[in-house]
């Protein structure tokens, strides 16, 4: 832009003197127009730096916070090949392993939902108020361009002035706006996350190790082969259980024993009678 010198307002000012035709009322009013063209040209100047400062960073800005929700995007499609995974694996566990394997990746399923919605609510609250701003930049650079070729210094500096303070104002709003969103957003997530997670450690933790392990062992015996668990249990008993125990069992081994011999004695009777009445034929 090509900025107003002294020269180019006194230039035709010093003609005129030299003609005797300018006043000194002319010459006040011609370094009052003179002044408005400086600052006319001083706020040209802050818009257009300005507008090219916000079109700068504000491009790198959205071109990052892009690429952190494509990456978010990448981690939940990573997510659900690890949810595959776990599910394919827990099929081919025992009882315990097996659901708690499938809890946590329900869990873990979940969270991926969470993150869908972290990178939807990131496209539409972030990049897109961001991008907005290519639109803006635009406008405000064909506004300062406008204002350059009016002949309406008073008017024009106005406007400048107007212009540059509202730019300034919704520049600072918009930041202030999408920083927050962008938190708001994390913080949902995060809360979220942190729900889901001690949920999923939580399934986990109550996978039952020494039953599966007892599962596993008995996977290598036949079905008649009496189990580690049970061999485990009678070997814990006390003193006074095996004693009543023993006890018991030969208990029942008297009972069977007199039953014998009564029988024996019934048998020998039956026999003594049957040689009797044979001797009295």
């Amino acid at each position: 832009m090509h900025s107003i010198s002294d020269s180019d307002v006194l230039r035709p000012l010093k003609s005129r003197e030299q003609d005797g035709a300018w006043t000194a009322r002319q010459i006040w009013r011609s370094q009052a127009v003179l002044k408005l063209w400086k600052k006319m040209d001083a706020q040209t100047r802050q818009l257009q730096d300005a507008v090219t400062n916000v079109e700068k960073h504000f491009g790198e800005l959205c071109q990052i916070f892009a690429a952190y929700v494509r990456k978010t995007a990448r981690l939940r499609d990573k997510a659900d090949l690890l949810v595959n995974e776990i599910n394919m694996y827990a099929s081919t566990e025992t009882p315990h392993l097996k659901q708690g394997l499938k809890n946590f990746a329900d869990e873990f399923a979940k969270l991926q939902d969470y993150r869908q919605a972290e990178v939807e609510r990131l496209e539409a609250k972030v990049i897109e108020p961001l991008k907005a701003y290519g639109a803006i930049v635009k406008l405000k650079r064909a506004e300062a361009e406008l204002h350059i070729a009016s002949t309406d210094v008073t008017r024009t500096t106005r406007h400048l002035e107007e212009t540059i303070d509202n730019f300034e104002k919704q520049k600072i709003k918009d930041i202030k706006n999408i920083f927050s969103e962008f938190i708001t957003i994390e913080m949902l997530f995060h809360g979220k996350a942190l729900e889901v997670y001690t949920a999923a450690y939580q399934n986990i933790q109550k996978i039952d190790e020494d039953e599966d392990l007892e599962v596993f062992r008995n996977s290598l015996y036949p079905l008649d082969y009496p189990s580690r668990l049970d061999i485990v249990k009678a070997n814990s008993k006390s003193p006074l259980q095996r004693s009543l125990s023993a006890k018991g069992v030969s208990g029942t081994g008297q009972v069977s024993t007199c039953r014998l011999r009564k029988d024996q004695h019934a048998e020998d009777d039956e026999d003594e009678e049957a040689d009797f009445t044979e001797e009295e034929n």
